[in-house]
């Protein structure tokens, strides 16, 4: 799950990160009115779950209120469109006002499960800012790590060692950058965190410490421990569809191809979408359903996969064990009826009563489903058709 910058903020400010003052505002006249009360120069910053926001102009620094009022109505009033919300652009329906700060240096911060080494890593960078991946990969050396203890977290000589690594040699700039740290920490162990950003760290010309931007991901099966993040999950950031398919216990994940995918088992959907892309095609989603799928499931998948107007084609790998061959056959006969086939869907079948399952998919003589051998000819087939 994720939240947004400012939710981010404040769940660092709680932690004892400084963080500027700031209001989130759905409108321009309520932008207006935050200006006011912060005064002098703000900053406007759109509110969606990616990146990029400063280079596709919705990040405005402001000096008066006239400033803000129109900030705010490009903002709310166009999509975001950046590197990592492709083309189509995302819409922006918050703000984030706060308080501008005369930058001096900016650095980097973060904690993210290493999963190669089963425990969180601590990273710090002199070079903190915007395109932090770019970095990492151009000068891997500018980002100092150290890796936490599960259960005794950060070390005390761990601290010292990143807080040199920032280049902190005031020892009063030193130690609020100790606290920035511990605090981001803190933040990541409370609750469940996946990663815990910020970026930038600034120091400004006045010397403060300050964390003027924040990106937190928490684990979706943590979520029971926190009330008070479920409650801060904001459905209008995720995709409609994956939101449908949580709902059903369904694993899905949009994509830009044109062809659908129903299958069951994680492993063998990324089979599929891989020799779908060898043989010439683009797969639309990632849709696992489960090994003990059932035909409600299979039906409410077809109606999640046809949703997406990109979908040109669908193809159905199921190896039949818990969830039988026929009980897919049947609910694929069922779908058909019920949600109805405008595009062709290639079906492989294969484990335990496959033989019925064919039968049962043979009599029922729909043009729109197409028998396939195995899961080369079924990518062939499905490929040709949406070509």
């Amino acid at each position: 799950m994720k939240v947004h910058e400012y939710q981010a903020r404040q769940l660092l400010s709680e932690a004892g990160v400084p963080v500027p003052p700031g209001h989130v505002v759905e409108n321009p006249t309520d932008a207006v009115a935050a200006y006011n009360a912060i005064g002098g120069r703000a900053v406007v910053k759109a509110q969606v779950f990616a990146g990029g926001r400063g280079k596709a102009g919705f990040v405005k620094l402001c000096n008066s209120a006239d400033e803000v009022k129109a900030a705010a109505t490009f903002m709310l009033g166009n999509r975001m469109v950046s590197p990592q919300t492709g083309p189509q652009g995302v819409p922006v329906k918050k703000l984030l006002l706060a308080s501008a700060v005369d930058i001096e240096s900016e650095y980097y911060a973060a904690v993210v499960v290493d999963r190669a080494k089963r425990r969180p890593v601590l990273m710090v960078s002199r070079e903190g800012g915007v395109e932090i991946e770019l970095v990492a990969h151009r000068n891997p050396e500018a980002i100092v790590k150290r890796w936490l203890h599960p259960h005794l977290g950060l070390l005390d000589f761990q601290c010292a060692q990143l807080v040199a690594a920032l280049g902190f040699s005031d020892k009063q700039q030193a130690k609020a950058a100790e606290k920035v740290i511990r605090g981001l920490v803190k933040v990541f162990y409370q609750y469940d965190c996946s990663l815990a950003e910020i970026n930038p760290l600034v120091r400004t010309k006045s010397g403060e410490i300050l964390a003027i931007d924040a990106k937190m991901n928490f684990d979706d099966n943590a979520l029971f421990r926190h009330p008070r993040l479920r409650e801060m999950f904001d459905p209008t950031e995720e995709n409609p569809n994956e939101l449908r398919a949580k709902e059903h216990n369904l694993s899905y994940i949009a994509l830009d191809g044109n062809i659908g995918c129903l299958v069951n088992g994680a492993g063998l959907a990324m089979a599929t979408m891989d020799i779908i892309k060898l043989h010439g095609g683009d797969p639309a989603n990632f849709l696992d359903v489960g090994g003990s799928v059932t035909a409600e499931g299979a039906i409410e998948a077809f109606r999640i996969i046809l949703a997406d107007p990109k979908v040109k084609g669908v193809l159905v790998n199921i190896f039949g064990g818990i969830a039988k061959c026929d009980t897919i056959a049947e609910a694929l006969i069922k779908a058909a009826k019920e949600v109805g086939f405008n595009v062709p869907v290639v079906v492989r079948l294969e484990g335990t009563n496959v033989d019925r399952a064919r039968q049962l998919l043979k009599e029922a003589a729909i043009p729109q489903l197409i028998p396939a051998s195995d899961l080369t000819d079924a990518a062939k087939k499905v490929c040709a058709k949406v070509a």
